[in-house]
């Protein structure tokens, strides 16, 4: 057997035991991939998989605004509260953050490894939510004071 494919086996057995379903489906899919030799597959997902779960993401965020949930007063609201505000501001930083991670992402190969490892763990052991890389590369290019316009 193949290394990349038991490294996928131990991320999935990860996921499992973590009980995430979200990492366990996304190794099992890659799995999949490897196993049924749909190898033209995968730089379609490297390159465009980030963007589409971004979008898939960004669906989920606004479907409360579709659905009537959030309608206009509460927007409006939103701009009386110091924790909307606050969180407003928050918004807009980590997507600067975001923003900036990309380029980061495209120049250190050996980063994204570090990174993906710990979003892995993040997601798989804490219970957390594999949005994480793309900030964590801002974070680190904050960190490296690469941050440049």
């Amino acid at each position: 057997m193949e290394i990349t494919n038991l490294l996928l086996l131990l991320l999935l057995a990860v996921g499992i035991v973590g009980n995430n379903t979200s990492v366990s489906i996304a190794v099992a899919v890659l799995l999949l991939v490897r196993l049924l030799h749909l190898d033209r597959v995968v730089p379609y997902l490297e390159n465009y998989g980030l963007q589409v779960g971004v979008i898939i993401l960004t669906i989920g965020v606004l479907a409360p605004i579709a659905s009537g949930k959030i309608g206009t007063e509460d927007l409006l609201k939103t701009f009386l509260s110091w924790k909307s505000i606050l969180a407003i501001g928050v918004g807009i930083f980590v997507s600067y953050l975001g923003g900036r991670g990309i380029p980061l992402m495209a120049a250190n190969p050996l980063i994204v490894t570090g990174l993906m490892i710990g979003t892995i763990v993040g997601v798989a052991l804490f219970k957390g939510v594999p949005v994480g890389p793309l900030i964590a590369a801002g974070m680190m290019a904050l960190i490296l004071g690469v941050l440049k316009q």
